[in-house]
């Protein structure tokens, strides 16, 4: 006959499993718990400070990410862009919606693509932003900058059986630390809108270099 104490001390033992095991899922279930939402949580930051269609960041992210960026500056030059695409409207009348949003998207793509690790934004609408690291800020390398970004937007857009071929308008310049970074914007998004009201006498795309008086201009 078995041992009463060697029966009592089983059937303890495998409570003691039992117990121990139920305690080991719901650790699981809690870091399972957890880890969700870590996760929510982060994609609520994300989507806080990103647009949606594009990814970049958004008009409130981009300012706090330049302060940090000029600050960090230690006084070097960066180039504030503000970049804002030619008759959007007519894009999305033509051709509707879904083909304004591929425009939006390549465009984001090309400008982020030519920008490299700098910071680009979507500040709304179909203007964009951006925060380009320069070894200089005299007109030479701002008028390659303008060029190469121009070359960047301009290969055409693939939507379905259409191809699309947009241009923009950009203005640009130089910033040293977070105190001038709102002037410059302004100075940038001035020397954009000049650049579309000449485009708008010819059929150019036209970039302007907001540091000087003159446009730069570039025929297609």
């Amino acid at each position: 006959m078995p041992d009463p104490f060697t029966i009592v001390s089983g059937i303890c033992a495998a409570g003691a499993v039992a117990a121990g095991f139920q305690l080991r899922q719901r650790a699981v279930r809690a870091e399972a718990r957890i880890e969700t939402l870590q996760a929510e949580l982060t994609a609520e930051r994300h989507a806080a400070s990103h647009d949606p269609l594009t990814g970049l960041p958004n008009r409130r992210a981009f300012y706090q990410l330049a302060a940090t960026l000029l600050t960090d500056a230690a006084g070097r030059p960066l180039i504030a862009v503000v970049l804002d695409i030619d008759d959007f409207k007519q894009v999305n009348d033509r051709y509707g919606h879904a083909a304004g949003d591929q425009v939006l998207v390549s465009v984001a793509e090309r400008f982020a693509a030519f920008a490299g690790d700098n910071l680009v934004a979507r500040l709304g609408g179909d203007e964009f932003a951006g925060l380009l690291a320069s070894p200089t800020v005299d007109r030479r390398w701002m008028e390659h900058a303008a060029h190469r970004l121009g070359d960047a937007l301009a290969t055409p857009i693939q939507h379905g059986a259409v191809s699309l071929r947009v241009t923009a308008s950009v203005g640009l310049a130089p910033v040293r630390g977070p105190a001038q970074l709102a002037d410059a914007l302004c100075r940038a998004d001035a020397a954009m809108y000049r650049a579309k009201s000449l485009g708008a006498a010819r059929p150019t795309r036209r970039l302007v270099d907001s540091h000087h008086d003159d446009p730069l201009t570039l025929h297609h």
